[in-house]
Parts: C-alpha cells; sequence; structure tokens
C-alpha cells in the first residue's frame, strides 16, 4: 500500500468506527471525512461539493418530497382506512400490515411510509389485544423490503444506478430492480408472516397494548391548598421552580369544580384550589410536606384527570435524526414556548420517571405529552416527532389522491420512457405537487431529510478518492484472495454478505457508496459482468435487519414496541439467510456473469 491509500483507508476506518459509535451523527462525521480528504489533497477542492449536485443526492431528496405529497393527498389514507379493523389471527394481522407497509415502500421513503402506517399499527394491535411488538416488527422489515423492488424505493438503489451510469453510460432504469428485489420482497414478507413473527421475544410478544405505552395512573395525585397555606397569591410559575427541584410536575389546577388544564403560568394559586401533580410516592411526600398542603383523600389516582375539553395527553415518538434527539425537555423549552408538560418517557419499553425534564430524548424514546391541542400540533409539526394515535391525515381521504397520483405516475412514465432522466422527471413532479399545493411551499425543506443529503454528498467524493488511490482495487483484491478458490457466483455470495453485514452497523446510504465502486473492481478482475455484483451491493445495503441502528425504521419502532438490541437478529439473521439463498440465484438468472 502507498501512503495515500495508507490515509485513505485510515479515514474511511475511522468514519466506519463513528458511525458504528453512533454517538455523533452521521453526516457530522462524513461530512469532517470529506473536509480532511480535502485537506490532505485526496479530493482536489473543486471537487469537495460535486456530491450536492449528484443526480442521487437531488434524486432521494425529490424522492421524500414526493412521499409526502402522496400522504397528503389522501392516497394514502384511503388504504389506511380498509385495514382499521380487528384480525382475531395473528399470522393474518402481520401479513396484512406488513404486505401494506412493503407495496407503499415501493414508491414511497420507507422510513415515511413506517411513520405513516405504524399508528396504524399501533391501533390494531389495541384492537385485537395484542402486544405491538408483534406487529411493528415485521412491518419495518417488510417496508425495507418493499424498497427493493423499484429504482426510489431506497436510496442505495439510486446511488447504485447512477454509479451503473458512471461505469457504462447508462444507470439501472426505474424497473430493474424488480426482478430481484420482487422476489426477494415477497418471500420476506411471507416468511415474517408464517414464522418471523413467533421468532420474537416472548416477553414482548406476551405485553398486552394498552391504552397508553406509559402508565401514569400510580403518579397523578391532587392536592388542596389549604386557607392558611403560605403558596396563596403565588404563581405557578414561581411555585413550578420548587416543583422541579423535587421532580414533581404540576399539570392544571381544579377550581370550583373546574378543571383548568391548560392553565398559564402567571396564574395565581387560590384558597381551596386542588393541584394536579404527576410525582412518584418519594417525590411526592417531599412535595407535600415541605410545601404544607393536603392530600385528597380517595380514589383519585387516574389520567384521565389530565384531559379536558381543551387539554390531552398524546404520545409521540422521538424520530433518529429529529430536532429532539440528544435534547432535553428543558434545554428546548417546551413548557415555555408551548405550554406543555411531560409526563412520562418510556425507553425500550421501559419507562423512566425520575428527573425528566433533565433526560436526554433519544430516537426512540416514546414520551407521554400534555397540552392543549393545538400547541401540541405545532410540537409535532416543528419538532418532527411522530403521533403513536392513528389520526387523519392532513388534506383528507381522496381529495387530491387522483391528481397526486396522476403525477406520479407521469413522472415515473417520462423516466421509464426515456423522455426525461429520472431525476429530472421527479423534479418535475415534486414542483407539480408545489403548485397545485400538495406539499405546501412552507414544508419543502421540512420534508428532506438533510442529514441523508449530507451524508450521500459527502460520502461520494470520499467514494471517489477511495478509487483514484487505487483503494477500491486494493480491498477487491483482499476479497478476491479470501475467495480464491471459489467461483464467482460463489464470490458474488460473498460481496453480497459483506456489504449485507457493513449495513447492520452504519447507514444503507454509506454502505451502498463504499461497496459499489468495490464490486465494480471485482466483477473487472474476473473479467465478468459488472451488473450482477452492482445488484448484489443493492440488495446487502438495504438489508439491514440485525440490529436497531442499521436502519432509521428499526430504531423508530424500538421504544413503542419495547424492543431491546438483542431482539433484531432473532427474527433478522434468518431473513437475511433467506435473503441470501434467493437473491444469489435470482440475480445470475436476471442478469448473468
Amino acid at each position: 500500500m502507498n501512503q495515500e491509500q495508507v490515509t485513505i483507508f485510515s479515514i474511511l476506518t475511522c468514519i466506519l468506527v463513528l458511525f458504528a459509535w453512533g454517538r455523533i451523527r452521521y453526516d457530522v462525521v462524513a461530512f469532517m471525512g470529506l473536509i480532511l480528504c480535502v485537506f490532505l489533497d485526496l479530493v482536489p477542492a473543486q471537487n469537495a461539493f460535486t456530491g450536492f449536485s449528484h443526480p442521487a443526492t437531488i434524486t432521494v431528496a425529490v424522492v421524500l418530497v414526493l412521499s409526502r405529497g402522496l400522504a397528503n393527498s389522501g392516497a394514502v389514507d384511503m388504504v389506511v382506512r380498509y385495514v382499521m379493523f380487528t384480525v382475531k389471527r395473528v399470522s393474518l394481522h402481520v401479513a396484512m400490515l406488513s404486505g401494506i407497509s412493503a407495496v407503499f415502500s415501493m414508491v414511497m421513503n420507507n422510513v415515511g411510509a413506517l411513520a405513516l402506517l405504524m399508528p396504524v399499527g399501533i391501533e390494531s394491535s389495541k384492537k385485537a389485544k395484542r402486544s405491538p411488538a408483534v406487529i411493528l416488527m415485521p412491518m419495518s422489515f417488510a417496508s425495507i423490503l418493499g424498497g427493493l423492488v423499484t429504482l426510489i424505493g431506497t436510496p442505495p438503489n439510486i446511488i447504485i444506478a447512477n454509479f451503473r451510469k458512471d461505469v457504462k453510460g447508462e444507470p439501472f432504469s426505474m424497473f430493474d430492480f424488480s426482478p430481484v428485489g420482487g422476489v426477494v420482497a415477497i418471500a420476506g414478507v411471507a416468511f415474517i408472516a408464517l414464522a418471523g413473527w413467533r421468532l420474537i421475544p416472548k416477553k414482548r410478544r406476551a405485553r398486552v397494548a394498552d391504552e397508553e405505552l406509559i402508565s401514569i395512573d400510580n403518579y397523578i395525585t391532587e392536592i388542596r391548598v389549604p386557607k392558611d397555606s403560605e403558596l396563596i397569591g403565588m404563581s405557578l410559575r414561581e411555585l413550578d421552580k420548587q416543583a422541579e427541584n423535587l421532580d414533581v410536575e404540576i399539570v392544571g389546577i381544579v377550581r370550583n369544580k373546574r378543571r383548568i388544564l391548560a392553565a398559564l403560568r402567571h396564574e395565581e394559586i387560590n384558597s381551596g384550589d386542588l393541584l394536579i401533580v404527576e410525582a412518584g410516592p418519594k417525590e411526592l411526600d417531599q412535595f407535600v410536606t415541605e410545601t404544607k398542603l393536603e392530600l385528597v383523600a380517595g380514589d383519585t389516582n387516574k389520567a384521565s384527570l389530565l384531559q379536558s375539553k381543551d387539554t390531552k395527553t398524546m404520545e409521540v415518538v422521538v424520530q433518529p435524526r429529529s430536532r429532539m434527539e440528544g435534547q432535553t425537555f428543558t434545554s428546548l423549552r417546551l413548557k415555555i414556548r408551548y405550554g406543555i408538560h411531560l409526563l412520562g418517557v418510556s425507553r425500550q419499553g421501559t419507562p423512566i420517571y425520575k428527573r425528566l425534564p433533565q433526560v436526554q430524548f433519544r430516537g426512540g424514546d416514546v414520551l407521554l405529552l400534555q397540552g392543549d391541542s393545538e400547541s401540541l400540533a405545532e410540537l409535532v409539526l416543528s419538532l418532527d416527532c411522530l403521533p403513536l394515535a392513528a389520526r387523519r391525515l392532513n388534506f383528507g381521504t381522496g381529495k387530491k389522491a387522483g391528481l397526486a397520483i396522476g403525477i406520479f405516475a407521469v413522472a415515473i412514465i417520462a423516466a421509464t420512457i426515456g423522455f426525461a432522466s429520472l431525476h429530472i422527471a421527479l423534479s418535475a413532479a415534486a414542483i407539480a405537487m408545489v403548485i397545485f399545493n400538495i406539499v405546501p411551499v412552507r414544508n419543502i425543506y421540512r420534508e428532506i431529510d438533510w442529514p441523508v443529503i449530507v451524508l450521500l454528498a459527502s460520502m461520494i467524493p470520499i467514494g471517489g478518492a477511495m478509487e483514484s488511490t487505487g483503494g477500491t482495487e486494493l480491498i477487491a483484491e483482499v476479497i478476491l484472495g479470501l475467495g480464491k478458490n471459489l467461483t464467482p457466483a460463489l464470490i458474488l455470495t460473498l460481496v453480497l454478505i459483506i456489504t449485507m453485514t457493513l449495513s447492520d452497523v452504519m447507514n444503507n446510504a454509506a454502505t451502498a457508496v463504499v461497496m459499489a465502486p468495490v464490486a465494480v473492481s471485482i466483477s473487472e478482475q474476473l473479467g465478468v459482468n459488472i451488473d450482477p455484483f452492482l445488484m448484489a451491493v443493492a440488495v446487502g445495503a438495504s438489508c439491514a435487519f440485525l440490529t436497531p441502528i442499521g436502519h432509521q425504521n428499526n430504531t423508530l419502532i424500538m421504544g413503542p414496541a419495547g424492543y431491546r438490541f438483542g431482539d433484531y437478529w432473532r427474527m433478522g439473521l434468518p431473513l437475511e439467510i433467506l435473503i441470501t439463498v434467493l437473491a444469489v440465484p435470482m440475480i445470475l438468472a436476471v442478469w448473468p456473469l
């Protein structure tokens, strides 16, 4: 290895380690790696930001906008309405929701498809009186599988298609992925529905879905303000400071038999007021002792105390890479900005009740919030968290569904017949969605997953540096050395397995960027067609089923279903084996060596 190769491999190794570590967001890691490559003259300065204008990057961005357009139009809601019924047989329940997740993911971003359908899965689990853990992992895996079927179903397919254009002058088309991806998706969903869900740990499957994932009945109490209380005349904001020090949350007032749950913090405390507080037994005892208030006798520990005509509670899940991740309730200033109270946090199915304002939120955490309806809706929109209750979509069922589907179909047809390149056709469709107000102008940039865009734009030049320094040829030689006695078909299998393994610990788009040039180099050294090797990378990069960190969907379901890190491989490993067994023969049949 020469000095340039040592340097680029060292940088790439550091990037992969930081990806797997997960403490620094992957787009920041990739961008730091890119700038370091520029400083070390591995990437020419004039090429540093060419990744932002790369067709793959543009395509991923506009697909996210189109996904939101299909959701906003009511097209998705029309389908969802027909699955909101109780299914007694578990396998049929899993098959139905997994199949719909896979179909949606063929034409939508798979994270967006799962986000839309996850509340449906939870709601249907409640009706069927079964654990959401039975449904959510199958839905997540199925949405990943559905993305394999079309070019726009998942970012790795888009990356691989554009990489082929760089090498052969012509990209993969919209449905070139369908023969292999379709077989893998159908078989994968069938496995999930018939056997896969049974491999989820029994402890997770045994928990019946409650009305709320976070039970707070034992933590809600009414406290009376006596006539001689020193608190009379004090504002709630002043009392908040003392309450928060004791880990007590004051969530409302009952005055003259009227509940004021969305009480303004400047509201003064009166004699005879009942304060509705949320606290653990020890914290409650200390608060009552210090403030000299009186506990109300009777069974008042009911979550219904938190609901009124104008105020409600809502469970939301923190989406990976959202603005909430890594922040606390205090640092986000949610009480001051929105008048919202944090009542509970559940992480991997385990409630956290201590020092809630200081808990750093993670992707997949479930939060129980209380506030007025408008404030909660504004919070969901601005901080990109996902409500877990079934809800109506923005524009009403079917109002613009036909128009949205028509715009999308015209774009796909235009790209398929060669009238326009895919990224241009989809960009035009996104503009049409905006013109017809299917996606409001103010929401365009909110719908784009900017961390993924920055990741792609940063990794593409780094991948180019690997090629220009001869690093990809060196990796190819190592893989060929490992399989020196193997046939090209078995080496293809090895490439698929290596790609799949990488995707379980790092972002799937980054995996595709790293492995695509390696696959091409291997095929060239073997003197065979590059297409089957690129297809193997496309399949492998999207199949992240062993861990919750390999794909955003897997992280998203972790909290609502109460999964642990080690739960995923139980269904994921047999699924990856099945995919390998099916994908390799299909690739060789459709794309011969």
